[in-house]
């Protein structure tokens, strides 16, 4: 769980003392108390907590009983640290290479819960508390990698999360798919900027633009629809493509779950880019070789 000089980077000699039988890493040369155990420690601690489902405390007797048996004398952290150190985690999305052009798709957010002050009230003093809740909004690419994602509040539009989605994914992004509920000017505009083709069916009572500032993507799509039908036009178009994200949505509540573990934002934040994490991790293990058979 340790590396050879977790202080290395920060410029800090580092000794190593036994405590109880117990490796231990002590800063040297640093005013306060030092960090014990590296963020690649703390990280895999919290991917194997959520992965299995386990409490912090359990997550503890966990690694400690994995250690025992592989005969290792070092020790695991402990829930307080996991908890605080959660906090303070550098972490970002890891995104598995599926060549060049991305087609960029977006759902609806799905709801995770969470369990907040209102409900520890409530058990405290008797009062009515309530569930809070948090949107995760998710973009996959064509295979189904998780390659953009945002964790916001419950009340926040999705169509203007959508925007700050399209602009953290990295690379070229050669399509963008989702549903009606995207169909708005500035979801064309932000995509426009990518030089990226929009797929999103217009709502019911859509009608072209009459004044300015015009959209002449969404004209062609509303045309399009009102030539063919609306589902002439998804066929034509690949509409059904995005039930990718739709299974990713699945697949989270699935595999890691429908609530939100930690309390704080931070952690909050980190135990959402763990969980994309392990999914997109899952993908790549699980994703099939095809090649051609040479007769």
């Amino acid at each position: 769980m340790h590396p050879p000089s977790p202080y290395a980077s920060r410029g800090c000699a580092a000794s190593r003392s036994r405590r109880g039988g117990l490796l231990r890493w002590t800063g040297v040369g640093k005013r306060g108390g030092q960090l014990q155990y590296s963020d690649v420690a703390i990280e895999t601690a919290l991917t194997l907590r959520l992965l299995f489902h386990l409490p912090l405390r359990q997550t503890e007797g966990f690694l400690r009983s994995i250690f025992g048996m592989l005969g290792l004398d070092l020790s695991a952290p402990d829930h307080t640290t996991l908890s605080r150190r959660a906090q303070r985690l550098n972490l970002t999305l890891r995104r598995i290479p599926t060549g060049t052009g991305i087609h960029l798709i977006v759902d609806n957010s799905t709801g995770l819960s969470m369990v907040g002050e209102g409900e520890w009230a409530a058990v405290k003093h008797g009062s009515r508390g309530m569930r809070g809740w948090k949107k995760l909004h998710l973009g996959v690419d064509g295979s189904g990698v998780i390659v953009a994602h945002a964790l916001t509040g419950g009340h926040v539009d999705d169509a203007t999360t959508a925007l700050d989605l399209i602009d953290t994914v990295e690379g070229d992004v050669s399509c963008l798919t989702a549903d009606a509920a995207y169909d708005t000017r500035g979801i064309y505009e932000a995509a426009g900027a990518r030089g990226a083709t929009v797929v999103i069916p217009p709502s019911r009572t859509a009608t072209l633009s009459g004044r300015r500032p015009r959209s002449p993507a969404r004209d062609r799509t509303i045309q399009q629809v009102q030539q063919v039908g609306r589902r002439q036009w998804k066929k034509d178009s690949g509409y059904h493509r995005q039930a990718r994200v739709e299974n990713a949505c699945f697949r989270y509540k699935s595999i890691i779950g429908e609530s939100l573990r930690a309390r704080s934002r931070a952690g909050q934040e980190a135990e959402a880019i763990l969980a994309c994490n392990i999914l997109n991790q899952m993908t790549q293990l699980g994703r099939p070789a095809s090649y051609a058979i040479g007769r």
